[in-house]
């Protein structure tokens, strides 16, 4: 009995024991089958209701934009450890009521049509003989920050048919071109019969240009009221505006918050420095600059002159008093280049703490020769002082004209070596800005869209219209004494005739150190 319950007992236990095994693979078999059904399960199901539009991508909801392009929306935006302003790509489409498109995500298209109430409308007015290379990009990197209207007075290349077509078929752009009639319209204007520009009369080269710049200038003011502008400034196709200080990357915005009383604001400017000798494209290859003495505490900018000049004539090769903008108003006229005047008061003007003009001085081999070939004065020291205003431009030309191109090349090196030890800011942001206009193909788009055929008769239209004179009423009431204009009216502006004749504002250098050492 002892034996068979033995036996019976343990083929109970090897029965028992079998059943336990086949039990336990088959659960972990399931369970092995349902982790691996429920993710792929839970993938389809969100796949399903994301591609329906049922939820966002928590990727896209959470991840910060890594680049954030400047724009004028309301969302705002942060600053960097740099300083600089972070924003988001929502930004330029909120303020420009512009939606996403393939080509380029910021815009509709290369147009960067505004719409008609967007205030302040802001315009910038230039004298240029540029090529596209030059004048495109800096268009449309004032066009992304804020500027709806353009007055282009061009000659040389930028008034070839080539050129003109394209920049005519941008809108918020308008062509002048120097024909016989401009000039015996300016030749007319009554900046001739004042003080304040007489020292710059008759002159060749920089003071030439220094008084064609005024005159443009003049009219451009008349251009823009016509257009309901609000502010208008006066810029080289060298200089790119740079709007710090805002909440957004935006001239607009930043013009917005200019006090009503305030008549005009300066943009202290920043020069460029030469990194390389084979500068092609200098708004997207050059990011580093040279900050004006008014954005430096005065120990800095005496403590480090020595250094930053490095043997240079100043601590800027070129001008240091910035450029401005002007609010259009009644009997305003340009003071200069650089500044805006009035006929009837003393300007209420403030200088940005932060906002600046980046000035991209020869930045290029080429821009030391430009210079020599448009100017006929003889290359000696003698010469060259009643040809340009500036110490950095004389020496400039006498090397563009004696030296050779090897040694001219030696010269932008030397350059190069002296800013190198210089303080210099990093303005990647407008690197970008142009970068990503190039590579999106707006400067390309606008160029296929520009009219293939222009007939001689519509270009010579195009001009007679854009260089049309005003009505004889609107004549008159520029000018002092005629019959259109009371005598009431012209006494109240003798009676300010001081204040009007302020000598115009050249290009100035930086202020330079006491004879003594300030460290």
């Amino acid at each position: 009995m002892a034996g068979h319950y033995k036996y019976g007992f343990s083929s109970s236990s090897a029965s028992s024991s079998s059943s336990y095994s086949l039990s336990s693979a088959a659960f972990t078999s399931r369970l092995l089958l349902f982790l691996t059904v429920l993710p792929l399960t839970l993938a389809c199901f969100a796949f399903i209701l994301q591609w329906r539009g049922g939820i966002t991508d928590p990727m896209i909801r959470w991840s910060p934009d890594p680049i954030g392009f400047p724009g004028m929306g309301s969302s705002g935006g942060s600053r960097g450890s740099d300083g600089h302003i972070l924003l988001s790509r929502s930004d330029c489409v909120d303020v420009l009521g512009q939606s996403h498109s393939a080509s380029f995500p910021y815009y509709r298209d290369w147009k960067f049509d505004y719409s008609s109430d967007l205030r302040p409308k802001v315009c910038i007015t230039t004298s240029t003989s540029a090529g596209l290379e030059q004048i495109l990009p800096w268009i449309f990197y004032h066009k992304v920050i804020g500027v709806s209207h353009f007055l282009l007075f061009v000659e040389g290349k930028a008034a070839s048919p080539d050129v003109s077509k394209v920049l005519e078929s941008i809108p918020g752009i308008r062509v002048i071109y120097r024909t016989k009639e401009l000039e015996e319209r300016q030749a007319r204007s009554r900046i001739w019969n004042e003080s304040w520009l007489a020292s710059f009369f008759y002159k060749p080269c920089n003071y030439e240009l220094f008084v064609k710049q005024s005159l443009n200038m003049e009219m451009a003011i008349v251009m823009a009221r016509d257009a309901g502008v609000d502010w208008i400034i006066h810029l080289d196709t060298d200089e790119l505006i740079y709007p710090a200080g805002t909440r957004e990357y935006s001239l607009r915005l930043l013009l917005s918050e200019v006090p009503a009383n305030v008549d005009m604001v300066v943009f202290p400017n920043y020069e460029s420095s030469v990194e390389r000798d084979d500068i092609r494209e200098p708004f997207s290859e050059i990011s580093m600059f040279k900050k004006n003495y008014d954005h430096l505490p005065k120990e800095v900018y005496f403590g480090n002159y020595k250094e930053a000049t490095r043997g240079n004539p100043n601590y800027f090769l070129t001008y240091g008093n910035g450029k401005s903008a002007a609010r259009i108003q009644d009997h305003l006229r340009p003071n200069g280049a650089h500044r805006w005047h009035n006929y009837m008061k003393a300007p209420n003007e403030i200088k940005f703490d932060e906002a600046a003009v980046l000035h991209y001085t020869y930045p290029k081999f080429s821009d030391l020769t430009s210079r020599r070939d448009r100017c006929g004065c003889k290359p000696t020291k003698d010469d060259v002082k009643r040809c340009f205003m500036l110490e950095f431009d004389r020496s400039a030309f006498i090397i563009a004209s004696t030296a050779s191109e090897d040694e001219m090349l030696q010269c932008l090196n030397e350059f190069s070596q002296q800013e190198a030890q210089s303080k210099n800011l990093y303005y990647q942001l407008v690197q970008a800005i142009v970068q990503a206009l190039r590579e999106s193909g707006v400067f390309s788009s606008v160029i296929a869209s520009a009219k293939t055929n222009l007939s001689k008769e519509t270009f010579l239209e195009s001009i007679k219209t854009a260089n049309s004179s005003k009505s004889d009423s609107q004549e008159t009431s520029r000018k002092i004494g005629n019959s259109g204009e009371s005598q009431t009216t012209a006494k109240r502006i003798l009676a300010y005739m001081d204040n009007a004749d302020l000598p115009a504002i050249p290009p100035l250098s930086p202020p330079a150190p006491y004879y003594f050492d300030l460290e």
